[in-house]
């Protein structure tokens, strides 16, 4: 991972404005991504566990994880939450 683990969390968490998103960072590098419905409730749109943070080695990468889960994000169903297992890039 070419950036800190703040740096990559900022980078994500930032690009899902202004809905609020939560990225967590595991020891092994594992990350969990979560997107909320708004910032007032703490209703998850979606969840996306798994992603290993260490493949994340360019823009180009971050740039097409953060495309992915834009579109898992507005494909998701309607009537509940989508729990996805991630990519590893």
């Amino acid at each position: 991972m070419f950036l800190s683990a703040l740096e990559l969390r900022n980078i994500i968490e930032s690009s899902f404005l202004p809905k609020r998103c939560q990225c967590t960072l595991a020891p092994d590098q594992s990350m969990t991504v979560k997107v909320y419905g708004d910032h007032q409730t703490d209703q998850l749109d979606l969840v996306v566990t798994g992603i290993d943070a260490a493949a994340l080695n360019s823009c180009r990468e971050i740039h097409e994880l953060i495309a992915e889960l834009r579109h898992d994000l507005e494909h998701k169903p309607v009537s509940h939450l989508t729990e996805l297992k991630a990519r590893t890039h």
